[in-house]
């Protein structure tokens, strides 16, 4: 008697039947791409050994010349080569790296070492972020068919223990030489698990603008929420390693933040942030005045001059505080906080009016752990957040109008009297 039945023979793990049915659609340009991925590695390789050496695979070493020193490059010969697997994004790939002995001062002859491809090296940085970021049974479901099966539970404990030593000097690091004249400060709120349980957490991420307009990541930690206590913390962490007081500081206008701001940097001009007070502002609203509370400010915040944002904001304060009392309120409370960026060169407004630097990168961020929609930890995310950063998947451009960071601020900002 023949069995009917409609089952699917079994594979195994979740791992192997990812990898099966990815077996079942071969793709071309993949199997192509990683082709170029080895050859283009291997032609680094082997240009770096040629740099060294002064020439090319099967060429005589070059005379030396007298008035020249050194242009003959280093004294030393091939001899053949050896396999290596590299796991990357790009999957596993077997290369042909070449092996050199080059001579020392001493008479004796050392082991050429390549400076792009590490000695022991398995995996690119990028695929070790990937990998930290999770528990050995996610990573093994999700990237299995990424990385052809690759991932093994003992490789996940390694790429953890050495993504945490990184972090950890990381976050160590002095920061006295660091050229920051700007700050960026707000909190991103991540789901992680606390007792078995979907949580969220804030994360507090500091970013800083150096004096050339990079931006770049100075702290991202996990402090239980967003008190004056916890940002006071991560503050003086920051000037203990170095940070000295920046020139402008861009905050999302949290309580705690401007509490502890205003004990360490008080003298120091704070912008708060438009988009925060825009939301601020809808909830303060009925919905059916959501649209006319967003053009009448959008109104006022974009306008082109100082002038002009003055004008559109007691136009503002006249129609709001008949139409919706708390509205008025509202941005009345802001202070000239909210007008602090009119103090910088029009060129760099765009930039200075918001925090959007860091809702970007938390968007990014969350882009790319989405097959996982929490994390194992609040450690891990902190983690993860910085490993992205320094692996090069998320990367950070200069701020708009840096050419006139250099520019000292005006007196004032707009006159509030209305």
């Amino acid at each position: 008697m023949t069995n009917s039945s409609t089952k699917l023979p079994v594979l195994g793990s979740d791992a192997e039947i990812g990898v099966g049915l990815l077996n079942e659609w071969f793709d071309p340009i993949e199997a192509c791409l990683r082709d170029r991925v080895r050859e283009l590695i291997q032609t680094m390789i082997e240009s770096e050994l040629e740099a060294v050496l002064s020439r090319p695979r099967y060429a005589r070493r070059p005379k030396a010349d007298p008035e020249n020193y050194g242009a003959c490059g280093v004294a030393g010969h091939r001899h053949g080569h050896r396999s290596r697997s590299l796991l990357g994004t790009f999957g596993r790939v077997e290369i042909a790296v070449p092996r050199a002995r080059l001579d020392t001062s001493e008479g004796k002859t050392t082991e050429w070492k390549s400076k792009a491809l590490r000695a022991y090296q398995r995996r690119t940085k990028q695929a070790d972020s990937l990998i930290a970021g999770a528990n050995t049974r996610r990573v093994r479901r999700a990237l299995a068919a990424v990385f052809g099966g690759a991932v093994s539970k003992d490789t996940v404990s390694r790429v953890w223990r050495k993504v945490k030593a990184d972090w950890d000097a990381w976050n160590a690091r002095s920061l006295a030489a660091e050229p920051v004249v700007r700050l960026i400060l707000d909190g991103t709120v991540v789901r992680v698990r606390l007792d078995r349980k979907a949580t969220s957490i804030v994360l507090l991420v500091v970013l800083g603008v150096r004096e050339d307009g990079q931006k770049v990541l100075l702290a991202v930690k996990n402090m239980g929420g967003e008190t004056s206590q916890a940002w006071r913390a991560v503050l003086d962490d920051l000037v203990k390693r170095g940070l000295r007081q920046p020139e402008f500081l861009i905050v999302d206008g949290g309580t705690g933040l401007e509490q502890a701001l205003a004990a360490l940097w008080g003298d120091v001009p704070t912008q708060r942030c438009t988009v925060h007070k825009h939301r601020n502002l809808l909830a303060h609203a009925p919905p059916r005045l959501h649209d006319e509370v967003s053009a009448d400010y959008n109104d006022m915040i974009y306008a082109a001059s100082p002038a002009e944002i003055e004008q559109r904001r007691r136009a503002f304060l006249r129609k709001w505080r008949l139409k919706c009392k708390a509205v008025a309120d509202s941005l009345e409370e802001a202070g000239d906080r909210l007008f602090t960026f009119t103090r910088l060169p029009p060129s760099q407004w765009k930039s200075a009016r918001t925090t959007n630097a860091i809702e970007r990168l938390h968007e990014e961020f969350k882009r790319r752990i989405k097959t996982q929609t929490v994390l194992p930890s609040a450690e891990t995310a902190a983690m993860l957040f910085w490993a992205l950063l320094a692996s090069g998947q998320i990367t950070m451009r200069k701020v708009d109008g840096w050419h006139s960071l250099t520019q000292k601020l005006a007196d004032k900002p707009i006159d509030l009297a209305a």
